[in-house]
């Protein structure tokens, strides 16, 4: 039945026409540039956050926009200039999530060691390229074999804006008022300084009924339209972690716990070198025994590894209701293998790159393994392990990576629950070679960033060759494509990584050496695998605040509500997920005007809404970008301190009045995204 019925599937071109233009030398140029723009804009956003969301949809508006329109590029080329570009995206994700976790880890110059732009480079290529690679068997059985089963809402998405760009639409114009409007709030914020960053109410330590509660908002376009594109639902459980961990958690702890035995876990944490020594996390000052900010302390010292728990917890949860489909999607992998002599005869539309590419890829990437000295490792033995390792992990868990987006979205994907398994079966299988301490750190670390960026790519790839699927696009071309995304994105996020982790004037003169890891760009994910790492490898996790979270994720799994995104609600700070919870509530209210007035809301990733709020994501993010490179250099950040206007408006204004003009603004363009996505 499968079989009869994704065979009915009539593709936008069919696939007997052979003479549209399709992989050409400017559908790659241009698809390259859009990686390396959307890669770097990814590569902030996740470490100011620990959040990503699909580029796929806004890299096919502007295939659309720029490449037909002045390029006169054809459907099949726009599908190219889209797939190459949004590699840069996935693989920035997984870069953010895993490598910067190197500074944070036991030996301190472990960090400069490896912290480089050729290990970044190398490990992002080669999790990049295992991440497709490993997808090319799979496309039959997930892609074409299960069209009607796995949506893949993205891909379906892109090919539909593909296809209404083929045909005229107005879907740029929507995306580019998104982008204008974030960038001119982005200006006022972060130029200008008009728009407080992060208005915040706090109750003081010493409130009887509610100490140290606090309720504050990371208030940016980036953020408002992450939440409008999760939706309502993901949102709402999403702040609910944040929810308990600042109202809930936090007060409690406050009540309970000494100060200084909150600042006894921030030295053994190493956020503060000894008691007698002031500031750390929440600003300690050793003669009076306070902190300034007592809420910031217990959230690094418990709270953060409350969520790091919660994440494990859920993301274990999720392989386990996933290994059926491990199962089924490795059979099938296996029966794709044994078929691939009917290779020759088929259609343009079902011609993968050879088996052979996968079998001799896959070698390569193990002997490259071996012989590159990025890669951390001391004898033959280990670096042979850690290739074997990353292959044998890569297959499965880009197996299951692809399984889930087909069904939940790229979005949604939760590459930091596989990565954390991948991390503690790496860390357990080197225990049991009696491979434990401080020296094999690195070297669990590089499995986990190569499945985690794998994964990510992984999750994109199958958008993509949904996309394609669809449109009638052939199959090898894309996945040179995404080879091709791969390499030049890598060029550009190790780039940007670097450029963001430069410390500012003033972060030098207080001794910080990398500003990834400071609260400038705090880089959550990272933290919370060395912290795995460590603890793992040197037997002493706190397993008692680690335990905590985890039952919190079987505690809401009972409940029937998904855990992975309560838990990371927990792990972040509520600044985060408040904001994107807003723009989840504007979506929501949204949807149900539309359906009160009988409208059909089902193909909501082509909405004007949604559109726009992509625009939101990417013209907050690269403004971001932006000024982070700007400020890199001392005198463009000195002119640019010359634009702050935010100490006069504090004295016209007050701090109050200032932060309350900053909600006024944020709300003003939450007005714009509900008005525009009540246009359709």
């Amino acid at each position: 039945m499968e079989n009869h019925r994704h065979e009915q599937l009539k593709p936008y071109i069919p696939a007997e026409v052979t003479n549209v233009k399709e992989f050409t030398v400017r559908a790659i140029v241009l698809g390259a540039v859009f990686g390396i723009i959307f890669g770097a804009a990814t590569v902030y956003l996740a470490l100011k956050a620990g959040l990503t969301v699909s580029a796929s949809i806004p890299i096919a508006v502007l295939a659309i926009s720029l490449g037909r329109r002045f390029l006169g590029t054809t459907i099949l080329e726009n599908n190219i200039i889209q797939t190459t570009g949004s590699a840069g995206e996935s693989i920035a994700a997984g870069v953010v999530f895993t490598i910067p976790a190197f500074l944070f880890l036991s030996d301190p110059s472990v960090g400069d060691q490896y912290f480089k732009y050729t290990t970044i480079f190398t490990l992002a290529v080669f999790g990049g390229i295992l991440g497709t690679l490993m997808m090319i068997p799979l496309r039959r059985s997930l892609i074409v074999k299960e069209h009607h089963n796995l949506p893949y809402p993205e891909g379906t998405a892109c090919a539909s804006v593909l296809i209404a760009g083929e045909k005229g639409g107005d879907f740029a114009k929507t995306a580019y008022q998104g982008l204008g409007v974030a960038f001119l709030y982005a200006l006022l914020q972060k130029v200008f300084h008009v728009i407080a960053e992060t208005p915040a109410w706090v109750t003081k330590a010493t409130h009887k009924y509610f100490p140290a509660a606090t309720v504050n908002g990371e208030i940016t376009p980036e953020y408002m339209g992450v939440g409008y594109i999760i939706g309502p639902k993901i949102a709402g459980v999403l702040v609910a972690g944040g929810v308990l961990a600042w109202l809930g958690l936090i007060p409690l702890l406050a009540t309970l716990v000494p100060t200084e035995i909150i600042a006894a876990q921030l030295v053994k944490l190493g956020y503060l070198s000894d008691l007698a020594s002031a500031g750390g996390p929440g600003a300690w000052d050793p003669a009076t025994k306070t902190f300034g900010n007592i809420a910031a302390a217990i959230y690094r010292a418990y709270v953060r590894q409350i969520g790091a728990g919660a994440v494990a917890a859920g993301g274990f949860i999720t392989l386990l209701k996933t290994i059926p489909t491990i199962a089924a999607s490795f059979s099938e992998s296996i029966e794709s293998f044994k078929n691939r002599s009917a290779a020759a005869s088929r259609a343009r539309t079902e011609q993968d790159l050879s088996i052979a590419v996968v079998g001799i890829g896959s070698l390569a990437l193990v002997i490259l393994m071996l012989v590159l000295p990025q890669i951390p490792g001391n004898s033959f033995g280990g670096k042979l392990l850690i290739g074997l390792l990353v292959i044998v992990f890569g297959f499965f868990f880009v197996t299951v990576s692809s399984r889930i987006v087909g069904l939940i979205g790229t979005s949604s994907n939760p590459v930091s629950g596989m990565t954390i398994a991948t991390l503690m079966g790496t860390a357990l299988i080197f225990i049991g070679f009696g491979m434990t301490g401080k020296t094999f750190e690195p070297m669990v670390l590089v499995v986990g960033s190569m499945i985690c960026i794998a994964a990510a790519n992984a999750g994109a790839t199958s958008q993509d060759l949904k996309t394609g699927y669809i449109i009638g696009a052939t199959p090898k071309y894309q996945q040179i494509a995404l080879f091709v995304g791969a390499i030049v994105s890598s060029i550009a996020i190790g780039a940007t990584l670097q450029i963001l982790d430069t410390p500012s004037p003033e972060q030098v003169s207080q001794g910080i050496q990398h500003a990834i890891g400071s609260d400038k760009y705090p880089a959550p994910q990272g933290t919370l695998m060395a912290t795995l790492i460590k603890g793992l490898l040197s037997f002493n996790l706190d397993w008692q605040f680690v335990l905590v979270g985890a039952f919190l994720s079987i505690t809401i799994e009972l409940c029937g509500v998904k855990s992975l995104s309560f838990a990371v609600g927990a792990y972040l700070p509520l600044s985060t997920t408040l904001p994107i919870w807003v723009g989840g509530v504007i979506r929501g209210i949204a949807d149900n005007a539309a359906k009160k007035k009988g409208k059909a809301v089902e193909e909501e990733d082509l909405s004007k809404g949604n559109l726009f709020a992509t625009g939101l994501v990417a013209g907050g993010a690269l403004m971001g970008v932006i000024v982070a490179i700007l400020s890199v250099n001392e005198g463009i950040a000195a002119n640019i301190a010359k634009l702050n206007l935010e100490p006069m408006l504090h004295g016209a204004l007050g701090e109050g009045g200032f932060q309350i003009l900053g909600v006024l603004f944020f709300a003003a363009m939450g007005l714009i995204l509900y008005r525009i996505s009540r246009k359709d």
